[in-house]
């Protein structure tokens, strides 16, 4: 105890200064990866780097050496993994906005809305045989393909993502990419799926869908241009012919509405 509070009183207020700068340097790095597919990266090389710790505290030899050669491989790999995020870090900091602050989550009431502004959007653009794609962001960030479109940043209403998508209006042509209750971009474009035994009969649009969900965990809303068929992209699969029941209960579902509503507990009735 002595001997900690000797340390204690030897601290110097620049030491914590030093702590402070690099925790929050971490920080906005961290949350400028957070939207892309780059965080998923940082997460597997953690996990690696866990086990390796793991195996050298309980002595195991192979797998320290296996580990050991694959950490030292990421080293020279990681700055070329993170090439766009690391320029995009230093572009920001000459612009003098790299110290930001960052948007906070979206509640469950917005959440709710977003799903329902979603449902009656593709409702209409169904009955008018209007095509369209939208993306809704979850936990993977698709910061890379929100970069290729217009950013907007607006609020989601079935008013504006129909008029979006209007035939031969500047943003129609692409897709639209919804970032929690917001309006990221529109005009993006989206890898095509490269799975051979696709449908023939699916164009460019639901190809897209299934591209971008086959490498990230977002859904993809697909309506039909020739048809007016609403479909759904999941991990990499579709579901076509989408009713409006189904299209709200699916949306509620994997955007973890309902769990959420019913995991949250009012402290008073505990």
């Amino acid at each position: 105890m002595a001997e900690f509070l000797s340390q204690f009183r030897n601290f110097e207020p620049r030491s914590a200064i030093d702590v402070i700068v690099v925790a929050v340097v971490f920080y906005q790095f961290y949350m400028l990866i957070k939207r892309t597919r780059a965080v998923q990266l940082v997460k597997g090389v953690m996990v690696l780097l866990v086990v390796f710790l793991l195996a050298k505290y309980f002595e195991l030899t192979s797998i320290s050496w296996l580990l050991d050669k694959l950490l030292q491989m990421f080293v020279i790999a990681i700055p070329v993994v993170f090439q766009p995020e690391l320029r995009k870090a230093l572009e920001q900091l000459g612009r003098g906005r790299f110290f930001t602050r960052h948007p906070s989550s979206p509640g469950l009431d917005s959440l709710e809305q977003v799903a329902e502004e979603l449902v009656r959007c593709t409702q209409v653009l169904s009955k008018n045989r209007i095509g369209a794609l939208i993306v809704i962001e979850r936990q993977t960030g698709v910061q890379d393909f929100v970069e290729t479109g217009i950013k907007i940043d607006g609020m989601v209403s079935s008013e504006f993502l129909v008029n979006i998508f209007i035939p031969n209006t500047p943003l129609h042509d692409g897709a639209v990419i919804i970032r929690q209750d917001r309006v990221a971009a529109a005009g993006c474009f989206l890898p095509l799926s490269e799975n051979p035994n696709i449908n023939k009969e699916l164009g460019t649009r639901h190809r897209a869908a299934l591209g971008l969900t086959e490498i990230t965990d977002a859904l993809a809303l697909v309506v039909s241009e020739e048809t007016g068929a609403i479909s759904i992209g999941i991990d990499g699969a579709l579901t076509r012919f989408t009713d409006e029941k189904t299209l709200r209960e699916l949306l509620l579902r994997e955007l973890e509405i309902k769990s959420i509503s019913s995991s949250v507990i009012p402290f008073w009735r505990w």
